[in-house]
């Protein structure tokens, strides 16, 4: 198919939104965020050169296109599997062979992965379960290379330069099934791949997942949440600089070499270790590595049963600290310590929950309020349901899902307090309180001082960083809101929950008036996921106050449709939570140019 008969095509689907086969290509460049925080002007110029001077160039004449950039990558689509692979890989020999002129940047690498299936094209966009299961395979293709799934790698097998390297089954973010994809390496991997500086005077460290060893994948959710009340006890430590839980989970699985998570989120210290689950029996084996030589410092192993988890989970917070910040005093340790809950199915199923909560499937998300409840009843006692709870119910209402928007404040109100009531050294439930007295409640001012109360026990929670954020940028403190969401992002680079701390981060650039960072970090959540109504409301708003009000009103179809009851009146009266009112007014009246319903 020519270029302008593809072009003729998509003229066409885009006004009728047809079905139609194609092959497409998500690619993404390695490090961006690390390479805009430490050289913002020249990462910009070299991805805009490259965008222009190579990939689309080499789409056309592959007889495809750029559907759409995400800021940091793009989703290109081919008539034919073949013409996906060889603009893969000449992207890739290009990029390769540019990397030379520069001998001292870092490198601009990229990760892309090919699929191929039904899609519905419209102008601005692609859509079918294909195109999702694209953009999660391509977090497991390697720097410089490209990634197959099964079904390209099947259609292009005779046109491989070189033999593919098999990666099985690999489980997915967000899907429910595993899938097999093969990968091309590069045959000279990327010299110089970007990692975030070590700018902390404190010791940092990060835990990795332990590798569940049981053999059940059900038990994955387990093995994740054994390593949460250690991240959190270390985090409560100003001792220490610790990266999230959730930014270490892309290493799920893995016998991952310490050098490699140094180099990708800047940390000196990495735990690593295995656990072994048979009902209530547990067996962990824990160890800890000096990641910038790769040597290891100290092992543990140990075995418990039932509640004395929790006796085993201090000893491995003690150990460690001994191991990276020894003169740590004991007193400020046993203050960090969580309190613990008095029943192991309490713990289990809260952990149950966290699992199915961040994703926003409104199935699985209803679901996770199920749980906490379960866990809530089994230790009225224990504070970490109770505040995730208190969570569930503020994301319940930013939505747009609640039928009762009043009766889930109140609620979260509610919980959020008692959960404070239970441990008042719990960062988790303190930022959350303050989030819903900010968010839902407009209480700014209470928010602001639960927000300090939350920083000073919990100087390394992520998320204590990014929901202040939001905050001070509803009261119009928008510089102090870009330094926290920033701080927040460091804390957790690759958090599994990034849509919401890239829409924050969107936020907070909105309220200051950068238009254009804006939207790139909206573009970003809304590449992760796009079913986030609140970063579709400032999508549309960015879009609207950037002169693109085609694209805002194309977002705003999309809101409707993840959101029908949606109406400016409603948003106004109940869950807009702009104080400031320069902003108020700003937000409302893009958001109103863009079509949407009064």
């Amino acid at each position: 198919m020519s270029a302008d008969h593809l072009a003729r095509s998509l003229d066409l689907d885009a006004a009728t939104g047809v079905r139609r086969f194609a092959a497409f290509a998500f690619a993404d460049v390695v490090g961006y965020t690390i390479l805009m925080a430490t050289e913002e002007g020249r990462t910009h110029r070299r991805w805009m050169a490259a965008l222009d001077g190579i990939l689309r160039p080499l789409a056309g004449a592959h007889d495809g296109r750029i559907v759409k950039s995400t800021g940091d990558g793009v989703l290109a689509e081919f008539p034919t599997p073949a013409g996906a692979l060889a603009w893969g890989l000449e992207v890739q020999k290009r990029l390769a062979a540019a990397d030379g002129a520069e001998p001292e940047a870092p490198t601009l690498a990229l990760r892309i992965a090919l699929h191929m299936g039904e899609i519905t094209a419209t102008e601005h966009d692609i859509y079918g379960a294909g195109v999702n299961l694209a953009a999660r395979l391509q977090e497991h293709a390697p720097a410089g290379g490209v990634l197959l799934s099964t079904e390209v790698h099947a259609a292009v097998a005779a046109r491989l330069p070189r033999p593919a390297r098999d990666l099985g089954l690999i489980v997915l973010k967000h899907l429910a099934d595993p899938e097999r994809a093969f990968v091309l390496d590069p045959e000279v991997p990327p010299a110089r791949l970007p990692s975030p500086p070590d700018v902390s005077p404190l010791p940092s460290l990060a835990v990795l997942p332990l590798r569940n060893l049981g053999g059940d994948p059900q038990d994955d959710y387990f093995a994740d949440g054994v390593v949460e009340d250690i991240v959190v006890s270390l985090g409560n430590l100003r001792e220490l600089m610790v990266v999230s839980r959730s930014s270490t989970l892309a290493w799920r699985g893995r016998d991952a070499d310490p050098r490699e998570v140094s180099r990708a989120l800047g940390v000196r210290y990495v735990v690593s270790g295995s656990v072994r689950r048979a009902g209530r029996d547990l067996r962990v084996q824990i160890e800890l590595s000096d990641a910038q030589t790769g040597t290891r410092l100290w092992g543990d192993r140990a075995e418990a049963t039932g509640g004395e988890l929790f006796v085993l989970q201090d000893r491995i917070v003690e150990r460690i600290v001994a191991g990276v910040a020894p003169h740590v005093r004991a007193a400020e340790l046993q203050r960090a310590m969580r309190k613990r809950p008095e029943s192991f199915t309490a713990y289990d199923l809260t952990l149950r929950g966290l699992s199915l909560i961040h994703d926003l499937d409104r199935e699985r998300f209803t679901e996770a309020r199920a749980l906490f409840a379960r866990a809530m009843a089994h230790d009225p006692g224990f504070a970490l349901p109770t505040a995730w709870a208190a969570r569930w119910h503020s994301i319940h209402v930013g939505q747009g899902w609640s039928a009762n928007p009043r009766a889930d404040m109140e609620e979260a109100a509610t919980l959020s307090a008692r959960a404070i009531e239970l441990d008042r050294q719990n960062a988790l439930a303190l930022a959350t309180c303050a989030h819903v007295r900010s968010f839902l409640m407009h209480d700014y001012d209470a928010a602001l001082v639960f927000f300090e109360r939350a920083l000073s026990v919990g100087p390394n929670n992520a998320l204590a960083w990014l929901l202040s954020s939001a905050t001070l940028s509803y009261v119009g403190r928008t510089e102090e809101a870009i330094r926290h969401a920033e701080h927040g992002l460091r804390l957790s680079p690759f958090d599994q929950n990034l849509f919401s701390y890239y829409n924050l981060l969107a936020i907070a650039h909105y309220c200051h008036g950068n238009i254009a960072e804006a939207l790139r970090w909206c573009r970003l959540s809304d590449a992760e996921t796009p079913r986030f109504t609140s970063n579709l409301r400032v999508l549309i708003a960015a879009l609207v106050a950037a002169g693109q009000e085609s694209d805002a009103r194309h977002a705003a179809q999309r809101l409707m449709q993840l959101e029908p009851g949606f109406s400016l009146a409603e948003y106004e009266l109940t869950r807009m939570p702009y104080r400031d009112p320069k902003i108020r007014a700003r937000v409302l009246a893009d958001l109103r140019a863009a079509g949407l319903p009064e």
